[in-house]
């Protein structure tokens, strides 16, 4: 019997597997180099980077709880330079199977360009990912996908620093998220990516002060599956390009209520930094799962929800 393919496609980018690590919990490749097998991912999304340092958030920036994880990092990041010396150079020289996609994050709307120009005569990964989630300075703090014009102007610019694939990444608390994903579509984006982390607060109660050093932090881990399949849906109805669906993913199974919601490829996040072994083995799980229910082609499963009527 031929083993079944689990090759996927999200525009112009193949992923020999649909499991991706989620940004933020890749770091650049290297940290994670000895504890798993990058070689068996599908892709991985890089950490932020932005046209600056940053120094991130005041510790502790990560806490558990017993709906999962809660993290207020601050996108600490060496800078786009430093990235450049030494980050892609080690993805180009170390992972070659998986694709490699580069998160991006401003302050305001002209970094994102900025930050892509700087980035875009490099090797070492194929494809953007622009962190619309974190707020405008220059608009006083509201997210760049909640204002379509910032939206607009973030992925104009993006576009025209580059002729490699980008994913814009949409927060599920958008009002109007569909609409969102039109917006990003409409201006040059060639991929969704849905859902980055929720907001949250975990209070330490003997000293009545949250637990985390910023305050308050982003949620993830089992409780966003629901969310994050949900978004995926409904960005699907929106749009017709390529959806990277995360959040919640523990099991082979969550991979595919992704999938069949409507995303070509899946990031793993929390639940990876638990278990690092954890994405090889949901690749093997995905085949076993396909030769039992007859599947020859993972990717036909691709948008195959049907809705009750």
């Amino acid at each position: 019997m031929t083993p079944p393919t689990l090759e996927v496609a999200a525009g112009p980018l193949t992923f020999q597997n649909p499991i991706v690590l989620a940004a933020g919990t890749a770091a650049y490749g290297r940290e994670l180099a000895d504890v798993m097998d990058l070689e068996r991912l599908g892709g991985l999304v890089t950490k932020a980077v932005s046209l600056e340092p940053r120094s991130g958030a005041a510790a502790p920036r990560v806490t558990d709880f017993d709906g999962g994880m809660i993290n207020a990092v601050g996108l600490a990041n060496p800078g786009v330079d430093a990235v450049l010396a030494e980050d892609l150079p080690w993805l180009a020289a170390h992972v070659r199977a998986p694709r490699v996609l580069v998160n991006v994050v401003g302050r305001e709307a002209a970094e994102f360009g900025a930050v892509v120009a700087r980035l875009d005569g490099a090797t070492g990964f194929q494809a953007y990912e622009l962190n619309v989630s974190c707020p405008n300075v220059r608009q006083g703090g509201l997210e760049f996908g909640a204002d379509r014009d910032a939206l607009t102007a973030v992925v104009q610019g993006a576009r025209a620093a580059t002729r490699r694939p980008l994913f814009v990444k949409l927060s599920p608390t958008l009002p109007q998220l569909a609409d969102a994903a039109r917006t990003a579509v409409d201006a040059g984006a060639d991929g969704i990516s849905v859902i980055n982390t929720i907001p949250g607060l975990v209070v330490d109660v003997a000293r009545r002060r949250p637990v985390l050093g910023f305050g308050s932090g982003g949620v993830s881990g089992p409780g966003l599956l629901a969310v994050g399949v949900l978004a995926t849906w409904k960005v699907r109805q929106a749009v017709s390009v390529p959806i990277l669906g995360v959040g919640g993913v523990q099991h082979a199974t969550d991979v595919l209520q992704y999938m069949i919601a409507g995303a070509s490829a899946v990031g793993v996040g929390t639940a990876a930094l638990v278990d690092p072994k954890l994405p090889a083995r949901l690749a093997r799980e995905l085949a076993t799962w396909c030769e039992a229910n007859g599947v020859a082609r993972l990717a036909d499963l691709v948008g195959t929800l049907e809705w009750p009527r």
